[in-house]
């Protein structure tokens, strides 16, 4: 804990001191400091209100160093009482809150509300945060004084409260009502690839889902299969500049660049993207899920969803994307599902309209689909003590991915079945199917060999064989 100046010898309390048990009063103390300048008062109520949510937080003070931080943070707040309540400038410390806020949200929030560049909008969103730290702390001292919050202060704080669900962090590109005035969201490329990921027509949300007005595809798969809700984000703006970017490959010189023409991108994007789901589908003689619809204007629009699907999957892989089998495995039922969800398919089983296998809840798709496989792979890492366990023992990357590049994967089923050797192998069993993943291994090696035209190849291959 860093010594601050003083007499008394008082400590520096934000972020970088806070014990992490109490990491929720970290934004408030922030707002002490910023504010202490301007109202020492008002940054005193912040740390008050600190203590007390602190107290809350870790009553018995269990914590690692918590009993410290309490104890430095209510020193200082006894030091700081007498001092303050003698420069308060209103008759209450309700009035000074309430004071305080409409002055800060007119100095610092409404100039703001405009912004045309990102660095403007940086510091209107940290300006957001500051609004709403001012708003719970004024909230709990009008509640300790028995006092009504005024509706005009309620009205600002509501203004802020809608700004910042729209305001949501992004890396590169904004994807709010707001953003239209930045200069990037102005470029005609942009543009075109927003208005194409826009094309939500024909597609069939779940009943009862409430539309907004800026939905797109990646909203729609989101809801139908259960992505996160940064994904999401992550990934539309991953593929908006991708699509830019290839126009831009396509025509160097400003000069040379013709109308956008969006689907000609998009399909050097997917070209690129299938290219080994493609050679997987071809090897396991099974056929592509990428199927097209009959009518020309809608292949775009298919063309885009697969696409956004295959990324979306990606974004959440985690350690999955050391398996590209799994991936493509994943991806061939999910694009399946997809194109039946399009077709308005009807289940033999049910007489429904058919349904995703792991959709319809928040964060589906990582629970119930990348988790199960991780915490396999997890349970070999741990079993295997640290590499010490014999490699026929144990099964490693390798030996995952290429149970996906064999046709017994399919008896994984979709939903996946829980007793699927996949999930639960023995040693004994590991030892009798390590033989079958070498020689598939290396039967799929020198098949390649022989499509370069080596003729000695099938000597060398029974040789091995009969070495595993």
């Amino acid at each position: 804990m860093s010594q601050a100046a003083g007499k008394l010898g008082m400590v520096t309390l934000d972020s970088e001191v806070v014990p992490s048990s109490l990491v929720e009063i970290t934004p408030i103390l922030r707002v002490a400091n910023e504010v202490e300048a301007s109202n020492p008062r008002v940054a005193y109520l912040c740390r008050f209100y600190a203590f007390e949510k602190a107290s809350k937080l870790d009553p018995t003070s269990s914590g690692r160093g918590v009993r410290q931080f309490k104890t430095a943070l209510l020193r200082r707040l006894e030091h700081e009482d007498e001092t303050t309540l003698a420069g308060r400038q209103q008759i209450s410390d309700a009035r000074e809150m309430e004071s305080f806020y409409q002055h800060y949200y007119k100095k610092y929030i409404q100039p703001l509300l405009n912004a045309a560049d990102k660095d403007d909008r940086a510091q209107l969103t940290k300006e957001y945060q500051t609004s709403s730290v001012l708003f719970e702390v004024l909230k709990a001292v009008n509640q300790t004084e028995d006092v009504e919050v005024p509706d005009e202060v309620l009205e600002a704080h509501t203004k802020v409260e809608e700004k910042i669900q729209i305001h949501v962090p992004y890396n590169n590109l904004p994807h709010d009502p707001d953003s239209q005035n930045l200069a990037i969201t102005r470029f005609p490329k942009i543009q075109a690839t927003v208005t194409a990921l826009c094309n939500t027509r024909g597609l069939p949300w779940p009943a009862g889902h409430k539309m907004k007005l800026d939905e797109d595809m990646l909203d729609w798969l989101q809801t139908m299969f259960g992505f996160q809700k940064d994904n999401v984000a992550n990934q539309r703006e991953n593929l908006i500049l991708l699509l830019a970017n290839v126009h831009i490959r396509q025509f160097p010189r400003p000069e040379q660049q013709p109308k956008l023409d969006i689907d000609r991108a998009v399909t050097i994007v997917m070209k690129k993207l299938f290219k080994n789901y493609k050679k997987w589908c071809k090897y396991l003689g099974r056929k592509s899920s990428l199927w097209m619809p009959v009518i020309q204007h809608e292949v775009q629009q298919r063309k885009l969803l697969y696409i956004c699907l295959y990324l979306l999957i990606w974004g959440e892989a985690a350690n999955l994307r050391f398996m590209p089998a799994c991936l493509c495995y994943i991806y061939h039922h999910m694009a399946f599902e997809l194109y039946g969800i399009l077709a308005g398919s009807v289940s033999p089983m049910t007489g429904e309209r058919v349904k995703p296998a792991y959709g319809g809840e928040d964060e589906a798709f990582l629970q119930k689909v990348v988790t199960p496989i991780d915490k396999t792979v997890a349970k070999e890492a741990k079993r295997s003590r640290g590499g010490k366990l014999k490699h026929p023992e144990r099964r490693h990357y390798d030996d995952f991915n290429e149970y996906f590049w064999s046709v017994r994967c399919f008896q994984l089923g979709w939903p996946m079945r829980d007793d699927a050797d996949l999930f639960c192998q023995t040693a004994e069993e590991l030892r009798k199917s390590y033989r079958c993943f070498s020689a598939f291994a290396l039967r799929r090696l020198f098949s390649i060999q022989r499509c370069r035209r080596n003729d000695d190849v099938n000597d060398t291959f029974d040789k091995i064989l009969k070495m595993l």
